[in-house]
């Protein structure tokens, strides 16, 4: 005999864009959301019977809608207004969450002054804030970075791993690393400031990476999330994903030339892939 399992529905990639008109300058943002209900609907999945069934429409009008009434400046802000709304109207739900990825514009700088009305798309990274709440217990907040992409030149190695009658990879002292990495960190408690704490959560990534003395990505990986835990109190936790995207160095030996590491030929695919979790 089946039985339904756990389950949960919603609205997802529900794009907004909000401008807040003020007279010296406009704050814009662009939001992509999604939002999930879970809750007592097993009829629905059962019986074909809906009447508990918020409509997933429904819940991207109330995406806009909410967006219209907001106060709120940052990413996380937003999403806790929509949790807590889902709950308060659907009686039904037993748990509420909203994903929210933003797009990094920021104001134009033109002849050294920031344009108060021209935006600039400043990298492919997405910012993202999670929030969870359900019915009795604390609501969690997650905030983080997606698909930021950067790499440097020197001050990374990868030498003493196994090897057997498979491995071609040389050791190096001295390799570019890159990566197109993801963190997300959770809070314990909330922060005075979310924005000011992204900052310096990013801040901090991007200062360890620059400046560690990389013995492999994990290595690297794991004083960054320590980093981050001590620059951000009020987080628990920080997970981090890096891919390892390789450049491997050029063979010119052919052509009669010497390669003194200076030649090499960026591949994507396939990539190293490191994740781990770094708790308190």
């Amino acid at each position: 005999m089946a039985t339904l399992g756990e389950n949960r529905y919603g609205k997802s990639r529900v794009r907004v864009m909000k401008v807040v008109r003020h007279e010296s300058h406009h704050a814009m943002k662009e939001w992509n959301v999604r939002l999930l209900l879970h809750g007592d609907f097993e009829t629905c999945f059962t019986a074909g019977d809906n009447s508990k069934i918020l409509p997933t429409d429904t819940m991207k009008n109330t995406v806009y809608y909410l967006a219209r009434e907001s106060n709120a400046s940052t990413l996380e802000e937003f999403a806790i207004e929509i949790v807590a709304f889902l709950l308060a109207n659907n009686p039904q739900a037993s748990k509420a969450s909203a994903e929210i990825e933003e797009k990094s514009w920021h104001l134009m700088t033109i002849e050294g002054q920031l344009h108060p009305t021209t935006y600039q798309l400043g990298g492919p990274e997405l910012q993202t804030a999670q929030a969870v709440q359900e019915r009795g217990c604390p609501l969690t907040i997650t905030s983080g970075i997606d698909g930021l992409t950067i790499l440097k030149t020197t001050k990374s190695a990868f030498t003493g791993y196994i090897k057997n009658a498979q491995t071609t990879l040389p050791e190096s002292t001295d390799r570019i690393f890159g990566t197109c990495a993801t963190v997300a960190w959770e809070y314990i408690e909330t922060p005075s400031d979310y924005a000011a704490t992204r900052a310096k959560a990013l801040e901090t990534f991007l200062k360890v990476f620059a400046e560690h003395d990389s013995l492999s990505v994990q290595h690297t990986l794991y004083d960054i999330g320590t980093a981050i835990l001590a620059a951000v109190p009020e987080s628990a936790r920080v997970k981090l994903t890096m891919p390892n995207l390789h450049c491997n160095l050029a063979d010119l030996s052919r052509f009669g030339q010497t390669n003194p590491n200076q030649i090499f030929i960026p591949i994507d695919e396939p990539h190293g892939y490191i994740e781990a979790v770094i708790e308190r």
